[in-house]
């Protein structure tokens, strides 16, 4: 089983993200291991009690400052038995509770001065830390200082850096998972291009180059010599090309001159080689209609009953020598548009074909855009239908032809928008039919 190949999206996209994901992970810890070093002041007081105890002042009705004793403040006292607060507000009245220590009796007037604060006790059991918050009231804006719960620094500062990193943590991650691979999209699009003109290219098409437009500076050489690559195949198919077309006109020549001394001969022996004379000339032909099909053609509007009857007509002599017969049918007519010299030879080859596999009457049948050849010969095997295409191919390893009759059918039949299909004939024998593209009506003015 062969493997699959390797991806660019993998190294361009997937190892990136792992990599910053790794710098994350590594990161995130030094930074709360520096910020618990750095914030080593010991435990301090939860600063969510200021709510709880702002909530539960009230102005009395003497305008001093009063305490409610509410759910959450009985909650709270409950949890710390001890919990003590100062509240002062701006007018310096002030309310306590609990034993607030001694140190902070000479500090409590500056209270309406401060917003925020933290005092750290160093000594166990830290019963001078204290947070200062100013918090809304019932009875107005209030300083507090209190003393409740203690909170460790290391689960603090851990839970900050949570509530600090968590979202930069997923925008990176959005933005990795989002941004990354429409950079590398966006930066192989050169590629997909590349790639869709390199599909475009047969050998139909040559003289067509990749475009090095838009292309990746590293992918470049790579267009490049996938460029220099195409340019040597079409000089060396030029040179193969001219070359056929050189040996097969100049074949034409003695061809012709043996032909007629051979026809003039009066020695039986040398007449024999007649029909090696022809063999020849048909090779010869056939290698110059190859050549044809690479240097274009002259469409014309086809009648393909006139042209099948045409062809009948020439081989008609050859037939009735080799003791056949041939018939042409009409069934129906329609126009079909192309190079008539290349159509009559694809049903010169097929009847010849024909007559070549032991078929002793051959029926051309003209049916709409197309024809069919049927001979009541041996027929050919389902399994090689499709082989008969196929250059130099042939039934039978010591038979006459040459193996180019068929391959060159269907490059013109295909070259002409058509197919060309080998079926078995109902009462034995073969059938060659071939449909052509219908002529589309041409609108005034057009060339």
């Amino acid at each position: 089983m062969s493997r699959r190949p390797p991806s660019l999206k993998r190294p361009l996209i997937v190892q990136p993200l792992l990599f910053q994901f790794a710098i994350l992970f590594i990161c995130f810890p030094l930074l709360v291991a520096l910020a618990l070093r750095a914030d080593s002041g010991g435990p301090y007081t939860d600063e969510r009690i200021t709510p709880v105890i702002a909530a539960a002042i009230v102005r009395a009705d003497d305008g001093a400052l009063a305490l409610r004793m509410t759910e959450q403040l009985a909650a709270l006292r409950a949890e710390t038995p001890n919990l003590w607060f100062v509240a002062e507000d701006d007018h310096g009245r002030r309310l306590s509770f609990g034993q607030v220590p001694a140190q902070y009796a000479a500090a409590t007037s500056l209270l309406r001065n401060l917003s925020y604060g933290h005092v750290r006790d160093r000594f166990a059991p830290h019963a001078l830390s204290a947070v200062i918050r100013r918090e809304d009231s019932p009875a107005g804006p209030v300083t507090i200082l209190g003393h409740g719960k203690l909170t460790q620094v290391g689960f603090t500062v851990l839970a900050a850096s949570n509530v600090a990193a968590l979202p930069i943590f997923l925008l990176m991650v959005l933005m990795s998972l989002i941004a990354i691979p429409w950079i590398v999209r966006r930066s192989l699009a050169g590629v997909a291009r590349i790639a869709a003109e390199a599909e475009c290219i047969d050998v139909d098409r040559r003289g067509v180059r990749l475009s090095e437009a838009q292309v990746p500076s590293e992918i470049a050489p790579l267009v490049r010599a996938v460029n220099d690559a195409l340019g040597r195949l079409d000089e060396g198919y030029e040179r193969q090309r001219r070359f056929i077309a050189s040996a097969a006109h100049e074949l034409r020549t003695p061809i012709a001159i043996l032909r007629v001394k051979v026809d003039a001969s009066s020695d039986p022996d040398t007449r024999r080689l007649g029909s090696d004379v022809e063999r020849l000339a048909n090779l010869t032909e056939q290698m110059l209609d190859l050549q044809r099909l690479d240097t274009g053609r002259r469409d014309e509007e086809i009648d393909l009953a006139a042209l099948v009857r045409r062809v009948a007509a020439d081989l008609a002599p050859l037939l009735i020598a080799a003791d056949r017969s041939i018939a042409v049918e009409v069934d129906a007519v329609q126009p079909v548009r192309g190079d008539a010299g290349a159509i009559e030879r694809v049903a010169t080859n097929l009847v010849q074909n024909a007559i070549e596999h032991g078929g002793r009457h051959v029926v051309v049948r003209v049916q709409g855009p197309g024809f069919e050849v049927e001979d009541d010969g041996p027929g050919i095997p389902p399994e090689e239908r499709e082989r008969v295409f196929e250059p130099f191919h042939r039934l039978r390893p010591r038979s006459a032809g040459s193996g180019l009759g068929l391959h060159l059918v269907q490059q013109v039949v295909e070259r002409h928008g058509g197919h060309v299909a080998i079926l078995g004939a109902p009462g034995g024998g073969t059938i060659a039919r071939v449909v052509l593209a219908p002529a589309r009506p041409v609108s005034p003015g057009t060339p």
